[in-house]
């Protein structure tokens, strides 16, 4: 069993009297450490096999399991304490308190989890510097650009040191440039602290920063290929 077990899951939504499926019968293992990357177009699925692996949507249909433990029918508080000991997220929209300034903001986390001010400020202001924010620490999000903001994201979902970090289209906002250079800086992090890193994006640019690539089209998985370095694949996979 992989870190992250998806075994025959399945998605439906009722629009009506109608039925829409999402998610067909899915079956993904990714192991501890990987940096994957879910690739998809706009109505693929893409986003809900993320929220059904973050708990943010019940599936239809089918198992989930997250580090040996069987996640599928958690209640939304067990799945609230499970999130906040073992998951970090990484949003398009950046997700920032725009009362609060960066340092603030990457602390949050570590405020839920009952950590002393002192600390959760030390080890925030050491996220900060990791993604190159040490001078912009009492800037509030207004003050600072789409790339500064998507970092000070960075160092919030990692700052709690998560099993598994959720990245949703994180370089949506963000020009070319800064896209390469917010990819490059969360998968270097994702590597140095061995954190299993999950992409959600439509951009295959972004997509070759992974080291496997799932392809995901109409709510079945077309294609899962691996590669040793980032831009290549040494292993291709189509599925049926």
């Amino acid at each position: 069993m992989g870190f992250i077990s998806l075994k025959n899951v399945r998605k439906v939504y009722r629009v009506g009297n109608e039925k829409v499926v999402a998610l067909g019968r899915v079956n993904i293992e990714i192991e501890r450490g990987e940096i994957c990357c879910i690739l998809g177009t706009s109505g693929s699925g893409k986003s809900t096999l993320l929220n059904i692996m973050a708990g943010l949507e019940k599936l239809s249909r089918g198992t989930v399991a997250i580090a040996g433990t069987d996640v599928t029918g958690f209640s939304e508080k067990k799945w609230a304490l499970f999130r906040q000991k073992n998951i970090g997220f990484v949003f398009q929209s950046y997700g920032l308190m725009p009362s609060l300034t960066a340092l603030k903001n990457v602390a949050m986390p570590l405020v839920f989890m009952g950590t002393g001010k002192n600390e959760r400020f030390k080890r925030s202001a050491h996220m900060l510097k990791a993604v190159g924010l040490g001078d912009r620490m009492l800037h509030k999000p207004t003050q600072m650009s789409g790339g500064q903001q998507q970092r000070v994201g960075i160092a919030r979902a990692f700052v709690s040191h998560p099993k598994i970090i959720f990245a949703d289209e994180p370089t949506g906002n963000l020009d070319s440039k800064t896209s390469r250079e917010v990819m490059g800086i969360m998968v270097s992090m994702a590597e140095e602290y061995g954190e299993t890193l999950v992409i959600v994006t439509h951009d295959l640019e972004i997509a070759k920063f992974a080291r496997r690539i799932i392809t995901i089209h109409d709510g079945y998985v077309v294609n899962d290929s691996r590669s040793d370095t980032p831009g290549g694949s040494t292993e291709r996979k189509d599925a049926v």
